[in-house]
């Protein structure tokens, strides 16, 4: 007996599980920015620390002639890597397993953490150093850890003040960007056990101070957790770009390594790199290269950890690959440009975003990865929305994401998801209207009561709800005291239109007139000798 085929539409790849790891908000991002927006210092670290990196940037980018050829270049190597995803991840599996390292699946970020905690346990260690990385922010391991009764100690110093400060980052590349050296000597003095309680805000005092507590960390802990930057499938390669030295530590003292990587930061090919060490530098902190640039492939021994393991971290981009357009988000490469750029971020701060990953790429990102309809009040539904579109996201970003049309879209999608809504009603009212002529004129003239609204300038400041959400932010202009058609019927209208027909019909004689005299003159004796002089050449004598 045969066994029965059941045909039907496949299913759409998963999503990150709700309520797991750090993609999801508890507000959303209208009620978290306006409990941002009254924290005046916070606006005044921001201000200062996009400003100078926006304008390093600037500087170092200026300085190449091909800048322009190498953001095109990296678009189309991370368009095609996504093109090609399943092969090149297999590719990668192979040439890690070759070089003597594991590689382990992780479909979300629950199977992630389970996957490492068992890999730290089989060491023994109840601590692991960690390099900063984003994909282990994005699924909780810290917190998964400790439930586990695993410290995890971060070493990025900025990533070191916000766990000290039991905090959550606020920007991709410098996650205590909100935080000032006065706060900074407050949560060190509170924090790190024996620091000097006389420690002043001085930059090397306070590096001096998180030196000394990591460097035990370093020389004492065998196991550390890694991300990586990239992944290069031709050779099984791991790659890590810092600014500190940190990584460095943490990527060769360690007996075992364990990296966690987003399927999506692979590339296909070493010389791949070439473009992206030029890319990321100048794009994040405004650098010609960074200070430290990591490479390791699998396992060497007697040098670096002698046990390697990579985590191959899924957690909803196999479901923002499957959509067509919200796809290329995927090519991001973490450079935090869009957000440097951002005239919403810079008010509002990374938290009010509610998810690892903030700014104009979270806004698109966050809700790919994790969905934004998944309940009624959804936070993530509100982040597409946290945009004024004005595209300087697109300008900045150094692998041409089209940002500002992800968001678009993504709008679009939260609406078709959401069925009846006020502004779906509101669109077929107009459209009702628009489509019968009699309709739209009694609609003109009576919008027309609008002006007992306005003052004397003429604008709008406060509309009646449902409306009043838009007046809070800006005036209207009153509606004119005639409409259009109105003024068309009318014998000024009449007048005005024979004014410029009359215009138009004095402008085409005289473009008429202009033509025949250059026609003239072009065919007069005189133009054709200056033309025959003009043409002659040296040559010409020599050839007669």
């Amino acid at each position: 007996m045969s066994t029965p085929t059941y045909l039907g539409m496949p299913a759409l790849p998963p999503r990150s599980p709700y309520g797991t790891g750090n993609l999801r908000g508890d507000r959303t991002f209208p009620k978290a920015a306006h409990d941002e927006l009254r924290n005046d210092q916070l606006r005044r670290n921001l201000t200062k620390a996009t400003h100078t990196i926006r304008a390093k940037r600037l500087a170092v980018t200026g300085e190449l002639p091909d800048w322009e050829a190498l953001r095109d270049a990296g678009s189309a190597i991370k368009t095609d890597t996504m093109n090609r995803l399943p092969e090149l991840l297999e590719q990668l599996e192979a040439k890690v397993t070759e070089a003597g390292g594991t590689v382990h699946w992780a479909r979300d970020g629950a199977e992630a953490n389970d996957i490492v905690t068992r890999l730290v346990q089989q060491t023994g260690s109840d601590e692991v150093i960690k390099v900063k990385s984003m994909a282990t922010q994005e699924i909780g391991l810290n917190e998964h850890l400790a439930d586990h009764g695993i410290k995890a100690h971060e070493t990025d110093l900025a990533e070191l003040i916000v766990q000290l400060a039991d905090d959550k980052p606020s920007h991709i590349l410098v996650p205590a960007i909100h935080r000032n050296r006065d706060e900074i000597r407050e949560i060190f003095r509170t924090g790190i056990p024996g620091v000097d309680p006389e420690l002043r805000a001085v930059p090397e005092e306070l590096a001096a101070a998180a030196r000394t507590y990591l460097r035990e960390k370093f020389l004492t802990t065998p196991v550390a957790v890694s991300g990586a930057n990239f992944g290069i499938a031709e050779t099984g390669t791991l790659s890590v770009v810092e600014s500190e030295g940190n990584g460095r530590m943490c990527l060769t003292l360690p007996d075992t390594l364990i990296t966690v990587m987003g399927i999506e930061k692979i590339l296909p090919r070493y010389a791949d790199l070439e473009v992206f060490l030029q890319l990321l530098p100048r794009s994040s902190t405004g650098e010609r290269m960074n200070p430290y640039t990591s490479l390791w492939t699998g396992v060497t021994p007697g040098d670096g950890p002698q046990n390697f393991h990579l985590v191959l971290l899924d957690n909803g981009r196999t479901a923002a690959l499957a959509d067509s357009i919200g796809r290329q988000a995927l090519n991001c490469i973490r450079c935090s440009a869009c957000l440097n750029v951002c005239p919403v971020y810079e008010r509002t701060g990374g938290h009010a975003y509610g998810s690892t990953y903030p700014g104009p790429i979270g806004a698109v990102l966050t809700p790919q990865l994790a969905g934004m309809d998944v309940t009624g009040d959804d936070p993530n539904s509100s982040l597409p929305y946290a945009s004024t579109l004005c595209g300087a996201c697109y300008d900045a970003c150094p692998v041409k994401i089209d940002i500002p049309s992800l968001l678009v879209e993504l709008r679009h999608q939260h609406t078709e998801a959401t069925g009846r809504t006020a502004e779906k009603l509101a669109m077929k009212a107009a459209a009702a209207v628009m489509g019968r002529p009699g309709v739209y004129r009694t609609a003109q003239k009576a919008s027309g009561a609008g002006r007992v609204l306005a003052g004397r300038n003429g604008r709008i400041s406060h509309l009646p709800p449902p409306f009043h959400g838009w007046s809070a932010t800006r005036d209207t202009p009153a509606p004119p005291k005639q409409s259009f058609r109105a003024w068309l019927a009318s014998e000024k209208g009449a007048e005005a239109l024979r004014a410029a027909a009359e215009e138009g019909t004095e402008a085409m004689r005289a473009a008429a007139q202009e033509g025949a005299r250059r026609r003239t003159e072009d065919n007069s004796p005189e133009e054709g000798a200056r033309r025959r002089t003009e043409n002659h050449t040296p040559e010409e004598d020599e050839d007669q």
